[in-house]
């Protein structure tokens, strides 16, 4: 993970998850006192609504009010019909950061920085990456020394998971 020497450390003591498809929960995020909001692409939203939600979460940041707190989108996965689509989306918004679901490698990391610097991302956009499988826990020094962007690993604990070596 980043260890660059300007960034000072920076408390994360809560983060919420806010569904991109609900504007009205995005709009009262920006009155909640938490440290991170995660403006949600993925599991809060059904496939029919995900072009929806990419466009609402979009304008959401774009308006910004979030003052101190970060504006975190996680997208879903490069692998899926919509990945890529939210990541072109992410990439000059102004968020915070991009949180990537389901990583298990470091090749999963190095896709999506090169795939921001490939779209004009700004440097200071960086990503975080959900740690939600038992190869992921496996992999977690190969993830973590990834690429300068990458800044903090999520734990994703919502589910069971199976692992098939």
């Amino acid at each position: 993970m980043s260890n660059d020497a300007e960034q000072s450390p920076r408390p994360r003591r809560s983060a919420l998850y806010m569904p991109g498809a609900n504007v009205r929960t995005m709009e009262k995020a920006r009155t909640l006192d938490a440290d991170v909001l995660i403006l949600d692409l993925e599991d809060a939203v059904s496939p029919d609504t995900k072009g929806q939600a990419r466009s609402q979460v979009a304008d959401a940041v774009r308006q910004g009010g979030y003052g101190r707190r970060e504006a975190v989108v996680r997208i879903n996965a490069l692998s899926t019909p919509w990945g890529q689509d939210d990541l072109s989306a992410v990439a000059t918004l102004g968020a915070n950061a991009v949180l990537i679901p389901k990583v298990e490698s470091r090749a999963q990391v190095d896709e999506v920085a090169s795939f921001l610097e490939t779209a004009g991302a700004p440097a200071d956009l960086r990503i975080w990456a959900m740690i939600e499988t038992p190869l992921a826990v496996m992999k977690l020094g190969e993830i973590a020394s990834a690429h300068p962007r990458l800044e903090v690993l999520v734990m994703g604990v919502g589910f069971p998971s199976s692992c098939h070596f």
